[in-house]
């Protein structure tokens, strides 16, 4: 009774195993029938390329405060100063100063009378600088430690990391994921005893740039700018005729 029972589970493996390949033959013998009957097929071909930022953007902003809003501001022009000749020393020229931001300090208390007030305790200063340059190398090196060793609340952003040539490749692309389209519909028009005619119609896909080998995608698609070597996916769904 006990040997009976394993052979019996051998037997029932075998059977489903031998109704999954007459499925699966029955599949492809489907997929090929609808091949040798339609006069379309529609393929997707993708093309990837590596590719690095040619362009940064580095960002960064300090801040003082003082009771008196003139001090706050001889703090800030002094650290303007500072963060001004640290960019130059660095080789950094095309950099651009923001408006500097005012905020007035405040703190609550209660009068003798039981009423609560506010009243300003001092200013708070603060001011942004920004660089774009095709220097990737430089902007991705800087160190501000400097300022921060000089008294310089500084703080710096991520730099973003651009490709700016993306349309042009993006062109170029599409092209390529067509042509890998076309060999891909060839390989299985010949299976079903058909021949590529011409192509009918194309639709573009999403462009996803991502960090290398990053495998995240978006149907929206993505536009990474946090690393330098990057990733560009292009796909496209072809129609071709047949005949």
């Amino acid at each position: 009774m006990n040997n009976s029972r394993p052979q019996l589970f051998g037997m029932i493996a075998g059977l489903f195993l031998a109704a999954g390949l007459v499925f699966s033959a029955m599949l492809g013998t489907s997929a090929w029938g609808k091949i040798k009957n339609s006069q379309f097929i529609i393929v997707k071909g993708s093309v990837q390329k590596n590719i690095g930022a040619d362009l940064a953007i580095w960002s960064g902003s300090f801040l003082v405060e003082a009771e008196m809003l003139l001090d706050a501001q001889h703090k800030i022009r002094t650290n303007h100063a500072l963060v001004e000749k640290f960019l130059r020393d660095a080789g950094v020229t095309n950099f651009i100063f923001a408006p500097i931001g005012i905020e007035e300090l405040k703190a609550t208390h209660k009068s003798t009378d039981g009423w609560t007030q506010q009243r300003t305790t001092g200013y708070r200063l603060n001011q942004s600088v920004s660089v774009e340059s095709a220097d990737v190398d430089r902007l991705d090196k800087l160190d501000t430690t400097p300022l921060v060793e000089q008294g310089v609340i500084f703080t710096v952003a991520p730099p973003q990391f651009i490709y700016t040539k993306a349309g042009e490749t993006k062109i170029e692309m599409l092209a390529e994921a067509t042509k890998d389209a076309r060999a891909r519909a060839g390989q299985i028009a010949t299976q079903g005893g058909r021949v590529i005619a011409r192509l009918h119609d194309a639709d573009q896909g999403i462009f996803q740039i991502t960090p290398q080998h990053e495998t995240r995608t978006s149907w929206q698609g993505e536009n990474d700018t946090t690393s330098r070597q990057k990733t560009i996916t292009a796909v496209v769904t072809a129609t071709f005729l047949l005949k």
